[in-house]
This record gives C-alpha cells, structure tokens and sequence, in this order.
C-alpha cells in the first residue's frame, strides 16, 4: 500500500547468538509445484491482493485493479473467485470504485458467513500530475485521462473521500452493503477471534491523531470501535509504523507483525503480542526478518505462517514458519525468487484441505509495464 508518509516511494546466523523472537531453526524443507500469472487483464496494472478461503472451500481474492501504474486516479477494488483450489479464477468483479484511488484490498470470511472487503482511498497522485503538467513530459493522451479522473471531483470533494472503509455481504458475496468507516487500514483487513469478536490491527490513516493500533466488532463487522493503541518501541515513531496484521495463536495469544520505517531495524518486520485478547500490546520488537509487510496465517498443525515480500536479492517473496507460537521463527523459505523489479509483494496465503498452500502477491515482471497477479502453490515440511 502506499501512504504518503512510507511511500516516498538472509539467511540467519548460528543459534549462538540468537535471542527469543529471533530466527532460531533451519527453513524447512519447501517445494513450488506451480508459480503462475492469473491476472485476466495483464494491460492493466494490480496491486496489493489478498487471499482468503471460506469454509465451502471457494477461494476469494480481492486487488486494487484497475490501474495504470503503482500510483494513478484509477484503482478500483476488484474481486475473483475460485472454486478449484486456484487452478482457475472467475473475471473480477469490481467492488468499490470511488472517484480517488482506491488501494490495498483485504478480505475475510466471518463466522457468520458474512464476507468483509476493506480498502483506502489516497490521492497521492495528485503531486505526480502538477508535476507532469509542469513538466510537459507526458503524451497529451495520458495527460488528458489524468487530468479527467482528476477533475470528477473538487478539491474539498477529493478531501471529504480519503478515509478506510469497508463494505459487508451477508449473502455469500452476491451483493454488498455501501461501503463505511472501519476506522483503520491495513492491506489484508481483520481476522476472526475464537471468542467471535473481529480484530482489526492498523492506521488511522486520515484522521488527525493517525493512530496505529487495533480496533474490534462484536457484531459481525457492522460497527467497529477503538480496541488498542499499539506501543512505541524506545527511539521510534508511530508514524513510522505501517501495515499491520495480527493471527490467534494456539496458547491463545495475539500475533501482530508491523512493517518498519523508523532508523533502527527500517524495513524489517517488528512484532507486537497481546495476551487479554487485545486489550494491551507489547512494545514492537524486531525478529530478525528484512522484508515486508508480513501476513500471517495459523495452519491446521498450530504452526504460524509469516508470508512478506523481499525487494532485495533474490526479489520476490518469502515465508517463515513458528512451532513456538510466534517466540521464535524459522530462517527463510523461497516462495518465489526470480524478480526483475522491487515493484512486487504483499503476498497472502492459505491452506488448502490438502495441506498444500496457495500465495498471491502483485508482481511487475520482466518486459511488462504492468504489474500482475502471480499465484504459487507450495507445501513445506514439518
């Protein structure tokens, strides 16, 4: 995602060393069957998916489509649908489309049945467009389109349309409600609770406070109200602190992982715990992991699964996994590793009746101007 603040746009060593919450253990054994584009418009660029399964075993994937390129007026958040397990994917449906840009997209399955799908709206556009039209290096076309996306609202109307929002289906996605305030935005959205509460780990991106921190539903993702402000590591600031996501633990703790850009640990993924179910949070620590930001997943044998993204060699992504319930993670598993471009990440990933996993992350490859949806299917050992 890309925030105007952030978006200014490996191996571990022996256990001698290391201390808890750190990499402790080898990678285990990891094998990609299939690596895949599944975007079914590759002319146009996609950014920031997430990927979730719902309990008929249909996988759902939400992106910001759309677009022309990583910031622009035009992103939409779009929808597709699976019902092999990924082998093939329905024509996107577009979701929300407002008159700025729409961004990161993240989705879930309640408990209920009910489907969320979140987004915010950015117009960090705007600067790249005064400055085209100073410039004049642009073709007059594409000025043109700007310049008309741009021009569907005024100014005021622009600022009144920045906000984190949500829409809500209750009957297994066929429609969906307008969309509302969620109070924060994180690229992959809330998880479900064992208790039957939703959790939300993200920022306030628009309002004057921009808190960062964790808000909760105790009605199925209808109303959302502050939970949470998430501790500021010594030395560090919030506004620093970006994309969070958490995940239940086995032993019944919370997980959150936070991508970095204060000085110290920048652009590595800090970590948060809270053991009352969210009412307090350990001040973020770094686990020894450079990349981002993180998504975390519980598999069906109670390890943890961290899937983020690495815009340094070898580009692509990667994944971690814990036995300890987040304490300590295992050194780094390949997931994909040929990237051409930093431009690519934010995978998510879950896990098949098999035991297979299934990631997705947005990835603008060799010769292409757009960036696409690339699909891996992979299992790991014990």
């Amino acid at each position: 995602m890309q925030t105007i603040n952030r978006r200014q746009m490996l191996a571990g060593t022996t256990a001698a060393w290391l201390v808890a919450g750190h990499t402790t253990a080898a990678a285990p054994k990891t094998v990609v069957r299939e690596t895949k584009v599944i975007s079914h418009r590759p002319d146009l660029y996609h950014g920031w998916p997430t990927l979730a399964r719902r309990r008929n075993g249909q996988l759902l994937l939400v992106c910001s489509g759309g677009r022309e390129s990583h910031v622009c007026p035009f992103g939409r958040v779009e929808m597709m649908r699976s019902d092999d397990d990924g082998q093939t994917w329905g024509w996107p449906r577009v979701m929300i489309d407002s008159a700025i840009d729409d961004r990161d997209a993240g989705v879930l399955e309640t408990a209920k049945g009910s489907i969320l799908v979140t987004t915010f709206t950015s117009s960090a556009y705007e600067p790249i467009l005064a400055q085209a039209e100073k410039s004049g290096a642009w073709s007059e076309q594409r000025l043109r389109h700007w310049q008309a996306a741009h021009r569907r609202l005024s100014a005021e109307q622009r600022q009144s349309e920045l906000g984190v929002w949500m829409v809500r289906s209750t009957d297994g996605g066929v429609t969906f409600s307008a969309r509302y305030d969620c109070l924060v935005d994180s690229p992959h959205g809330p998880i479900q609770l064992a208790d039957g509460r939703l959790l939300y780990g993200g920022k306030d991106l628009w309002r004057p406070k921009h808190r960062v921190g964790f808000c909760e539903s105790t009605d199925d993702g209808q109303t959302w109200r502050w939970l949470a402000e998430l501790p500021v590591r010594e030395g560090d600031s919030h506004e620093n602190y970006h994309e969070l996501h958490a995940v239940a633990a086995a032993d019944g703790r919370l997980v959150a992982q936070i991508r970095n850009h204060n000085g110290a640990n920048s652009r590595e993924t800090l970590q948060s715990e809270s053991a009352d179910g969210g009412k307090t949070w350990s001040a973020p620590r770094s686990i020894g992991v450079w990349g981002l930001p993180s998504h975390l997943l519980r598999l069906k044998d109670d390890r943890l699964l961290m899937t983020y993204g690495h815009r340094r060699a070898p580009l692509g992504n990667q994944a971690r996994v814990s036995k300890d319930h987040g304490r300590t993670w295992s050194e780094a598993m390949i997931v994909s590793g040929d990237g051409t471009s930093g431009d690519l990440g934010y995978p998510s990933t879950v896990e098949l009746a098999d035991g297979s996993l299934v990631s997705v992350w947005y990835e603008q490859m060799k010769g292409s101007a757009r960036a696409v949806l690339r699909q891996a299917r992979w299992t790991i050992g014990g």
